[in-house]
């Protein structure tokens, strides 16, 4: 059975439950306590999750594999990337302008990056590097934005970075590249 037909008939089944036992589904959801679903991937991992590219030449492609044709060629090691879909040893990816392709696990690595606040580039914003995780820190140096980054930690507030050789705290809701609240040791 192909993938496709057993995912239709997966959700056919819970489509199915739902409906004839409905009581059921509603007593376990006010039994549970609230917590973030995870969803994990066929790898077991986390989806979605942030990784960043290994090299300086990736291709991303419009489907999960070397048939598929090439979309977009990155060209910045490190660059962080968010891991969308994964379909055999390929990964749906979406980068920080939000453009998305299938890129060979092979290319991806768990270490953390991340680009200050993209949404703000072009706008002649700066971003402060804090000496430690508090508002009223001293500031080390100023970021603008769309500036890649090495993420050391992250506490879900705030993310400890290193550019270029000046380490700070960074707001955690400044960063692309770590998700609100997550906790983040590299």
């Amino acid at each position: 059975m192909s993938g496709f037909a057993s995912l239709r008939l997966t959700l056919s089944a819970a489509f199915l439950g739902a409906l004839l036992y409905p009581p059921l589904a509603a007593a376990q959801s006010a039994a549970a306590p609230a917590q973030s679903v995870v969803t994990l991937g066929p790898s077991g991992l986390p989806l979605p999750r942030f990784v960043s590219l290994k090299s300086g030449r990736v291709n991303s492609r419009v489907g999960p594999g070397a048939n598929y044709s090439v979309d977009w060629m990155y060209m910045k090691a490190g660059l962080p990337m968010e891991i969308i879909q994964e379909f055999d040893t390929w990964r749906r990816v979406r980068d920080a302008d939000g453009s998305e392709g299938w890129i060979n696990q092979s290319l991806l690595s768990g270490r953390r990056t991340a680009i200050v606040a993209p949404w703000q580039r072009g706008k002649g914003a700066q971003v402060n590097l804090l000496n430690s995780p508090e508002k009223d820190a001293r500031v080390v140096a100023m970021v603008e934005p769309g500036v890649m980054g090495t993420i050391k930690s992250c506490d879900g507030q705030w993310c400890e970075m290193t550019f270029d050789g000046h380490t700070g705290w960074l707001a955690q809701s400044v960063v692309w590249g770590a998700y609100p609240g997550e906790r983040v040791k590299n």
